[in-house]
């Protein structure tokens, strides 16, 4: 099993651990969380190879399908929110 694939079973689990706790662990949870799928988002944003000068998203090739890929690289430059205090 991949270790990408153990993380998003750590992190499902701490969430559904956490809930209801009400001692801010849940919280944490969802932090963690989005933090690695803004991880992931900025793999992503970092192997699509941008359109023009502005920076917009390059067209898709003949018979290429819209693919997540596509639409994150779309978005542009992927935010990390700041942590909570």
């Amino acid at each position: 099993m991949s270790s990408d694939t153990d993380k998003h079973r750590e992190l499902l689990s701490a969430l559904k651990a956490a809930q209801g706790t009400g001692d801010g662990s849940f919280e944490q949870a969802v932090t963690s969380a989005f933090e690695h799928v803004f991880e992931h988002l900025e793999r992503l944003n970092s192997h699509v190879s941008l359109g023009g000068p502005d920076g917009e998203g390059r067209s898709l090739k003949a018979g290429e399908s819209s693919t997540l890929r596509q639409r994150i690289a779309s978005w542009g430059h992927v935010h990390r929110p700041a942590p909570l205090e």
